[in-house]
């Protein structure tokens, strides 16, 4: 009777949040013991699993059941990364990881004795063999683009698959980091500079073409532009001389003594300018109007 007032006067204590369950050592050991959220405590009745306590308080049998915990969250496991081999014969070091959580205690502590330790082994061996599995069936494109998405699905879909009679249930298997191994890489390196360089010689190649073709095309209309400029100034100078022909002709036929006055005027004065000196004889035909305005036939 005294110890089942002590029990209920802790509990009280505990609910009225007073104290917390680790100030007694002796707590958990029954025949209350109390379940925190977050967590699930599997009850072992000779040591075999018979039950898992809800949230808060509960009782066991003391010296005949005992209670083992359990962590109730979502729980994070990362492997080491691993060379696998894509289905287009390129080598990739994949490091991946897997959230899980345990689901079903009592299958949970059946499968793994042990605890968390040898449960993360079994989920680490499953995950790698689902992960090579289907990497070897796409290529190095799909994994790291095209098909990335789908193939993490079906990985996370085949790690679930094989864990779930085992109390184990896996929310998520990811890839973490995708590396090309240091040879293989080295490979992909130069192949892709070798197509890099490719595609730039026939980049230079056609630009060449086509500047070529524009030069040539630019010079054929340039020598057209020009020979038809020029036809066009010919036939322009052609019109012009004719035209200067028949007006000499026409002021000609009108008043021959005019014109030819006139026109020594104008030998006059490109011939004569400021500072020029000429030596002719004063009898030359060339200052004829210098003597007289009848120029010869004032003579």
């Amino acid at each position: 009777m005294r110890r089942l007032v002590q029990f209920l006067f802790v509990a009280l204590a505990i609910f009225l949040g007073l104290v917390t369950a680790e100030t007694f050592g002796w707590w958990n050991r029954g025949p209350l013991v109390i379940t925190r959220e977050g967590e699930q405590k599997l009850v072992l009745r000779l040591n075999q699993a018979v039950r898992v306590t809800p949230p808060g308080l509960d009782w066991i049998i003391p010296g005949v059941e005992k209670t083992q915990t359990y962590d109730r969250r979502w729980l994070y496991l990362n492997t080491k990364p691993t060379e696998l081999q894509t289905r287009d014969g390129e080598q990739l070091t994949i490091d991946n990881y897997a959230v899980w959580r345990i689901e079903d205690a009592i299958a949970f502590r059946r499968a793994f004795p042990q605890g968390i330790p040898q449960a993360e082994s079994r989920i680490d061996r499953a995950m790698r063999d689902d992960v090579r599995e289907v990497i070897g069936r796409h290529t190095l494109h799909e994994v790291l683009d095209s098909k990335r998405a789908d193939v993490m699905r079906e990985i996370t879909g085949n790690t679930r698959a094989n864990v779930a009679d085992l109390g184990i249930a896996i929310a998520d298997v990811r890839i973490n980091r995708t590396d090309l191994p240091k040879q293989t890489r080295d490979s992909v390196y130069e192949r892709m500079k070798t197509e890099r360089q490719r595609l730039a010689r026939k980049s230079r190649a056609e630009g060449d073409e086509q500047a070529r073709m524009i030069r040539a095309k630019a010079d054929a209309e340039a020598r057209v532009i020009v020979a038809n400029a020029r036809r066009d100034a010919e036939i322009a100078r052609g019109q012009g001389d004719a035209a200067a022909t028949r007006i000499y002709a026409e002021a000609y036929s009108a008043d021959p003594a005019f014109y030819e006055f006139v026109r020594s005027l104008e030998a006059y004065r490109k011939s004569i300018g400021e500072g020029t000196t000429l030596v002719l004889s004063p009898k030359s035909e060339f200052f004829q109007f210098l003597e007289s305005a009848a120029g010869s036939g004032g003579r």
